[in-house]
């Protein structure tokens, strides 16, 4: 996604939206998948996600018992969760294809961002045999992590079987998930936390249809390259401070990150047309 807004893929709308939507998806797999071992951090997980549905007005707490299957997170929503865990994946798999074929008909933006019809190679051999390379360093990192350390990533409170009546000291999702939990948490306001952390990632949506500029890449850009290396700085502050207690200095720190992360989508494409401007006045 940073490689996509820095050379500007996103101009190739169909397979950026689709693109956004995959990410949603796998995101979406990732939390139902971390709810299924049914620990303290699973439990409680759970039960903080799904209830900031109660956020929305006058729909919320019918919402909340819809997805709990009952009156709080149960083995209803167990099932619902493995359910849905298992069929996304499939969803998931029917995007990519999309997402290819949209690829297929545009072809792929490069870091110049320039036309290179002259310089196009074909997809197959080459990207197919890059793709599967990657595909096999992936699996082995994956294996080797599976088979030599399955628990180097886990947190060691979700050893505890899940127990509704004690609520575990500091409440954390998994470290892919922080950067948009530390936003939520740095709302006072429940739905305003909700609309924040919803927004994080679905501003992505809007990114293609205002961010016009004459040249695709960021490197013609010198103050927006700043701002993309600002930003890319801001998200791992963000993955840090969710992990962090809520307290000072962390909490101001938190909505400090969080106001330049948004200020990042207003600021890149008005610094992107003064640059423009500039150049070409």
């Amino acid at each position: 996604i940073g490689r996509g807004l820095y050379y500007s893929s996103y101009t190739m709308i169909e397979t950026w939206l689709i693109g956004v939507t995959i990410f949603f998806m796998v995101m979406a797999t990732a939390f139902l998948g971390y709810v299924l071992p049914w620990g303290q951090m699973s439990f409680w997980g759970a039960t903080v996600i799904t209830n900031l549905m109660s956020a929305i007005p006058y729909l919320g707490n019918m919402l909340v018992q819809w997805i709990w299957g009952g009156f709080a997170v149960d083995n209803a929503t167990l099932t619902r969760f493995f359910t849905f865990h298992f069929i996304l994946p499939f969803i998931i798999l029917a995007l990519m294809m999309i997402h290819l074929l949209f690829l297929h008909q545009t072809g792929s933006s490069n870091p110049i961002g320039v036309k290179s019809d002259i310089d196009k190679i074909p997809f197959h051999p080459y990207y197919t045999f890059k793709d599967i390379l990657g595909g096999l360093i992936l699996m082995l990192m994956l294996l080797l992590l599976t088979l030599k350390n399955p628990y180097l990533l886990g947190d060691p409170d979700n050893f505890i079987p899940a127990n509704p009546l004690v609520t575990p000291i500091h409440i954390q999702p998994e470290w892919y998930f922080l950067f948009a939990y530390a936003i939520l948490r740095s709302i006072p306001n429940k739905l305003g936390g909700v609309i924040s952390l919803v927004l994080s990632i679905a501003i992505l949506y809007i990114i293609p249809f205002f961010n016009k500029k004459k040249y695709l890449s960021t490197q013609f850009y010198p103050i927006n390259k700043i701002l993309f290396w600002m930003m890319f700085s801001t998200i791992i502050l963000l993955t840090w401070i969710g992990a962090r207690p809520v307290e000072a200095p962390y909490i101001i720190t938190g909505q400090l990150m969080t106001i330049i992360y948004f200020l990042y989508y207003l600021m890149n494409p008005l610094m992107a047309k003064m640059w423009d401007y500039i150049i070409y006045k």
